[in-house]
């Protein structure tokens, strides 16, 4: 995402030439854009800052590349004007260096140059430019082409926070169907989560949130088996043959869920494959590690359910060094699930707050019926449902629910018996 624009009224002095970076006065409106010119002549910049500070912009100034690299890692630009022709870095290495990086890939580059010939022109496209502006500079073609790519680059932009937004919505809907499906599935997708988010950060993972998001989606599947059914197999009991074969499904409905998702190509294709026998860590392929994390995550936390220890869970799977890579298990060497300390009340309907979680089963007054099992952590979705049983069918009461001790000054006083 682009970052807050410059503060109006800051100066920066840079390197050598001393140059002032000019902001907007503190009486001038908010800038439009955050824009910075690149070049070794003080007359250009001078006369560029001067054209676009007249539009509205705001304008920082650097006369060497190395210079303006290290102010966009600092605060990226909606848009770099870049001379060509400079001492210690030409613009074509400027240019490659801020597509190299991925936090500063998607400013827009606008090559500035005297030179007019096709080679010249090819190559600052190739180097990842998307336009090219002659000297002696055209006002009003200076500010057409400006004001286009950013027009283009807000578009970009609106339209990755609506994607995000998008992707954001269908997970959060995804994940709040397991939890209506079965808390105990929804507990596990947590812990799950948990541990792949500490070893992605100690393995230093890049593009760390897709495991983390096939890791909180790996069990999605398992929202079409019977709630015991899940609970038996993945806590290790005697499942029969045919809770086993309903079980190992589960990989290939979760692929089916979320391969239409857009960017979730890769996290559903590691959900797909985390029950294979064999994969290849050192390969370095995304899907294969996302794979194996998940394998490695769940049958830790699968043996941690059944009361051993993370340590002696580790050594067990060093055993199969190729299911099961070692560094994968050294990762942990320093891991501890999060505790959480809760307090038990007993309240009413109306007293429920979201982040409760149900100590028992809660069951409609005559007592027929399960509105929601217990070990559900309560959602605006799910304390409306309970509010909606108590007024037509009832519900026994008072509610035992764990309140987090986090936030236990924000919940109600419990019932008086």
């Amino acid at each position: 995402m682009i970052e807050n624009l410059l503060r109006r009224g800051e100066s920066e002095r840079v390197e050598e030439s001393e140059f002032q970076v000019h902001t907007c006065s503190a009486h001038v409106p908010a800038p439009q854009s955050n824009i910075m010119v690149v070049d070794d002549q003080p007359a250009n910049l001078k006369l560029l800052e001067d054209l676009l500070k007249e539009q509205g912009h705001a304008v920082r100034s650097f006369p060497r590349g190395r210079l303006a690299l290290e102010a966009a890692a600092r605060n990226l630009p909606d848009l770099m004007l870049l001379d060509i022709n400079m001492p210690e870095m030409d613009g074509f290495e400027v240019c490659e260096r801020l597509k190299a990086d991925a936090k500063l890939a998607q400013i827009p580059v606008l090559f500035l140059s005297a030179l007019n010939e096709t080679r010249d022109k090819l190559n600052a496209f190739r180097a990842g430019g998307v336009d090219y502006i002659t000297k002696p500079f055209q006002v009003e073609e200076v500010r057409a082409r400006v004001e286009t790519h950013l027009e283009l680059h807000r578009a970009r932009r609106a339209e990755r926070e609506l994607l995000e937004k998008t992707l954001h919505g269908a997970v959060k809907a995804l994940s709040g169907l397991a939890h209506l499906t079965s808390p105990s599935l929804s507990e596990r997708s947590g812990a799950l989560q948990d541990m792949v988010a500490h070893m992605t950060a100690q393995l230093r993972l890049p593009d760390a949130w897709q495991y983390e998001l096939a890791a909180m989606l790996c069990l999605i599947g398992c929202i079409v088996l019977p709630a015991e059914t899940f609970e038996h197999v993945y806590a290790g009991d005697q499942a029969s043959a045919e809770e086993l074969e309903m079980y190992r499904t589960h990989p290939e409905v979760g692929f089916r869920l979320l391969s239409q998702i857009p960017r979730l190509e890769n996290v559903a294709a590691m959900i797909r494959r985390q029950q294979m026998e064999t994969s290849n860590w050192a390969l370095g392929d995304a899907v294969e590690r996302g794979s194996l994390l998940l394998k490695t995550a769940q049958e830790l936390d699968r043996r941690i359910l059944r009361g051993i220890p993370l340590a002696a869970a580790c050594d067990q799977l060093r055993a199969a060094p190729a299911m099961y890579p070692a560094e994968i298990l050294d990762a942990l060497k320093d891991y501890s699930a999060p505790g959480v300390h809760f307090e038990l009340r007993r309240l009413s309907p109306a007293q429920l707050k979201v982040g409760m979680i149900l100590q028992d089963d809660l069951v409609t007054e005559m007592g027929s019926f399960t509105v929601i099992a217990r070990g559900a952590k309560l959602t605006p979705t799910l304390v409306e449902r309970i509010r909606n049983f108590d007024r037509t069918r009832g519900v026994r009461q008072p509610i035992q629910v764990r309140v987090p001790e986090d936030s236990m000054m924000e919940t109600p006083r419990p019932l008086c018996l």
